[in-house]
C-alpha cells in the first residue's frame, strides 16, 4: 500500500522525486547507519557526500518527514532528522537536490530482530577474547592490510610485531567455540570489531569507521556466523563499545561532521587525565573534572564530544544497531567514567526499553569501592544515574592482585565485599584476575599455586566470573604488549595447540583441568551461582564464607534459575601459606546447625568437620574446601 501511495505521490509531485543525474558536484557516499529498522526511535541519518550546501532532501515515504537538516559548513555531511520510524519495514529513496542537480539513494528500513538479547546473570562464565590474537580461521586475510595469506613475508612479519596485526579473525572464534565449552564457558566478550584502519590498531580501540567489520577481523556475516552459533550452542555474545573516543586515523579527526563533533582538535585539544574522585566529589571544580571527561585519552584519541545531541544520538543508534545486526545479548563498554553521566543515562535508558534483558557491564578501573559503585546503575549521589546494569569489580582485581602478588592479608578480599551495600546489586558485579590491559596472574603472583587460589575465588564469590583469554593455561606476560601474545595452537608456525588436551603442555593441561572443575562445580550448584555471601572468617592467611541460595527468595543474582531448584547452602574455604587449624564459630551465622556433607571439592590433606557450634578447619598451603551443608 505505501509502495502505491509512493508512486502516486511522485505521479502528482514529480519536482519532489526527481530523476537521478549524473553530476558530480552533488554525490551522496555513504549513510550512517547503512540501514535502520522499524519501530525503532526515530533516526537521525549522518549523510556523507559532495556539494551538499544549499541541497534539499525529501524522502519517497510520505508518512516519513524530515523534522531538521543540518549541513556541514563544508558541505560533506548532512543530519537528516527523521520525524518518526515506519511501522512495517520498507525501503525507500532518499532525494537530495540541488538546483538542477538530483540524487537518488535508496534507504531500508528492516524488520527488528526477535531472537537473542538475552543478557548474562551471576549463573554465566564471562570468556574476554582479543579477536586478533586467539586463532586464525581465514589463512587468507592476513597481513597490515588484511589481503595477504598467512604464509605471505609480510604477513609473517607483522605477526612477528608485538602490536602488529597476527591474523586473528571471528572465523577462529567460531571455530573454537568446543574449546570455549568444555572450559565452561557461557558468555563470550570479544574486543572492538569495528573497521581499524591503523599499523598497530589490532586490538579495535581505534576506531575509523563506526558501521564496518574490520577486514582482519572478517566480515560482518562473519560476525552474524559466531552470533548465531554462539545462540544455537545456548551461549551468549558481549559486544564491545566505545562511545568515548575513535581512532587517531579516523577521517573525521580532518573533516568533523559537525564543529562540536569532537572535545577540541587534533592541533588543540585537553590532555586525558584520570580522576574519577573528583567525579563523584560535589565539591570539586569543574576545574578538576574537565580533563577527565573532556582530555583526549592517551593524548591521541580523538575525545567524542558526548554533551551535543548529535553525537549523542549517533552513538545511541550505533550501538542500537549491532545489537540488531547480531542479537547481541550483552555489551562491554569501554572507558566508562570518561563519559558524562547525562550520556549514559540516555543512552542505557534507551537500551533498557528497547532490550529489556539486554544487560551491559561497565570499565570502571579503580581499586575503591565508593568510586566503583558511585557508576552503578541506581546510584545517585554522585549525579544523574548512569543506567548501568553493572560496573566490572576492579576492587576485587585489586585486592587479588595485592594478595597474591604485593603479600597483603587474605582479609583484603573480604574487607572489599563488606563495601557491597555500595552498589544497588552487588550479585551483578562482574570478578576477575586479569585482562587484556593486566600483566599476566602467572607472572605477577609471587608464588606457584596463586594462580589457582585466585580462579577459585573468583568462581565461588558472589558475580559472574570473567576469564581472560589464555589465563586459563596459566599463559605468561607482562604488561601490554607482553599480556597479549597469541593463544597457543590457534595461528601457523605454532609448536603447541593448547585447544586440545593432547595439545597442551603439561602447566597448561593443569590449570584448564583446574579451571574445567571449578566451572563445572559452579554450573551444578544454585549457592555458587545465585546465593547471598557471608564471611564467615577472616585473616592474613584464609578466608571462609557461606554462600546461600534460598529457593524461591529474592536477593540473588539471578532471575533465571531453572524451576524446580532447590534450597542451598555451600561453604567455602581458602587457604594460603603454611598449614594450619582453624576454628570458626558458627553461632548467629548462616551456617548454624549446619550439617556437612561430602566435599564437592578439596585439596588433598585439607578438610572440614564440625564439632558443636563450630567449624573446625585442617588446611594445607593452597588448600581450597567447597563443602555443601544442610
Amino acid at each position: 500500500m505505501k509502495s502505491l501511495l509512493s508512486l502516486f505521490a511522485i505521479f502528482l509531485f514529480p519536482a519532489l522525486f526527481p530523476v537521478v543525474s549524473n553530476a558530480q558536484s552533488l554525490r551522496v557516499t555513504s549513510i550512517d547507519p547503512p540501514n535502520w529498522y522499524a519501530q525503532l526511535p526515530k533516526p537521525m541519518l549522518l549523510v556523507h557526500g559532495e556539494g551538499l550546501s544549499g541541497a534539499t532532501f525529501t524522502l519517497s515515504d510520505l508518512a516519513l518527514t524530515i523534522d531538521s537538516t543540518v549541513i556541514s559548513a563544508n558541505g560533506h555531511y548532512a543530519q537528516l532528522w527523521l520525524s518518526t520510524s515506519p511501522a512495517q519495514p520498507e525501503t525507500i529513496h532518499i532525494y537530495a537536490q540541488h538546483g538542477a542537480e538530483h540524487v537518488d539513494t535508496p534507504y531500508t528500513f528492516a524488520a527488528r530482530r526477535t531472537d537473542g538479547m538475552a543478557g548474562f546473570s551471576s549463573r554465566d562464565v564471562m570468556y574476554l577474547v582479543m579477536t586478533d590474537r586467539f586463532a586464525d580461521g581465514d589463512l587468507a586475510n592476513d597481513g597490515p592490510n588484511a589481503n595477504l595469506k598467512a604464509e605471505a613475508p609480510d604477513a609473517v612479519a607483522d605477526r612477528a610485531k608485538a602490536r602488529g596485526w597476527h591474523g586473528g579473525d571471528l572465523r577462529g572464534v567460531q571455530q573454537h567455540l568446543d574449546y570455549l565449552q568444555q572450559l565452561g564457558v557461557t558468555t563470550l566478550w570479544i574486543t572492538p570489531v569495528y573497521e581499524n584502519h591503523e599499523e598497530s590498531s589490532y586490538h579495535g580501540y581505534g576506531a575509523t569507521n563506526l558501521y564496518r567489520v574490520d577486514e582482519h577481523y572478517g566480515t560482518l556475516a562473519d560476525l552474524q556466523s559466531l552470533a548465531a552459533e554462539l545462540h544455537r550452542r545456548g551461549m551468549k555474545l558481549a559486544l564491545d563499545t566505545v562511545p568515548n573516543h575513535v581512532g587517531p586515523a579516523n577521517p573525521w579527526l580532518a573533516d568533523e561532521p559537525a564543529p562540536n563533533w569532537f572535545h577540541g582538535t587534533g592541533a588543540q585539544h585537553l590532555n586525558g587525565e584520570t580522576n574519577f574522585r573528583a567525579l563523584i566529589d560535589p565539591h570539586a571544580p569543574d576545574r578538576d573534572r574537565v580533563g577527565t571527561l573532556q582530555g583526549w585519552f592517551g593524548n591521541t584519541l580523538p575525545d567524542m564530544d558526548t554533551d551535543d545531541p548529535a553525537v549523542a544520538k549517533y552513538l545511541r543508534q550505533n550501538a542500537e544497531w549491532w545489537i540488531e545486526q547480531t542479537g547481541a545479548d550483552a555489551l562491554r563498554i569501554d572507558t566508562f567514567p570518561y563519559v558524562n553521566r547525562e550520556f549514559w543515562n540516555a543512552f542505557n535508558g534507551e537500551l533498557a526499553t528497547l532490550y529489556p534483558h539486554l544487560t551491559e557491564v561497565g570499565e570502571v578501573f579503580n581499586s575503591d569501592p565508593i568510586i566503583t559503585s558511585s557508576f552503578a546503575g541506581g546510584v545517585t549521589r554522585a549525579g544523574t544515574d548512569t543506567r548501568l546494569y553493572t560496573p566490572f569489580d576492579f576492587p576485587t582485581y585489586f585486592a587479588l592482585r595485592d594478595v597474591f602478588t604485593k603479600g597483603a592479608p587474605m582479609s583484603k578480599l573480604a574487607d572489599v565485599l563488606s563495601q557491597d551495600a555500595l552498589y544497588p546489586h552487588p550479585e551483578r558485579l562482574v570478578p576477575f584476575f586479569g585482562n587484556h590491559d593486566t600483566s599476566r596472574f602467572a607472572t605477577a603472583a609471587t608464588a606457584p599455586g596463586y594462580e589457582a587460589l585466585a580462579f577459585a575465588y573468583i568462581l565461588t564469590t558472589r558475580g559472574m566470573p570473567q576469564i581472560y583469554s589464555g589465563d586459563e593455561l596459566a599463559l605468561k606476560g607482562g604488561d601490554d604488549p607482553d599480556n597479549r601474545h597469541d593463544f597457543p595452537g590457534g595461528f601457523p608456525g605454532q609448536s603447541g595447540n593448547a585447544f586440545i588436551a593432547a595439545g597442551r603442555t603439561p602447566e597448561q593441561r593443569e590449570m584448564f583441568t583446574w579451571v574445567s572443575t571449578l566451572t563445572h562445580l559452579r554450573s551444578q550448584s544454585p549457592a555458587l551461582q545465585c546465593g547471598t555471601e557471608e564471611v564467615l572468617s577472616s585473616n592474613a592467611e584464609t578466608i571462609v564464607y557461606l554462600r546461600s541460595y534460598v529457593a524461591g527468595a529474592a536477593g540473588g543474582g539471578c532471575t533465571d534459575i531453572p524451576h524446580g531448584t532447590t534450597s542451598q547452602r555451600v561453604l567455602v574455604a581458602l587457604h594460603r601459606d603454611k598449614a594450619a587449624a582453624l576454628d570458626v564459630p558458627l553461632a548467629n551465622t548462616g551456617a548454624a546447625s549446619c550439617s556437612l556433607q561430602q566435599a564437592l571439592l578439596a585439596t588433598p590433606g585439607s578438610r572440614a568437620s564440625s564439632a558443636g557450634t563450630d567449624l573446625h578447619l585442617q588446611l594445607v598451603p593452597g588448600a581450597v574446601l567447597v563443602v555443601p551443608c544442610q
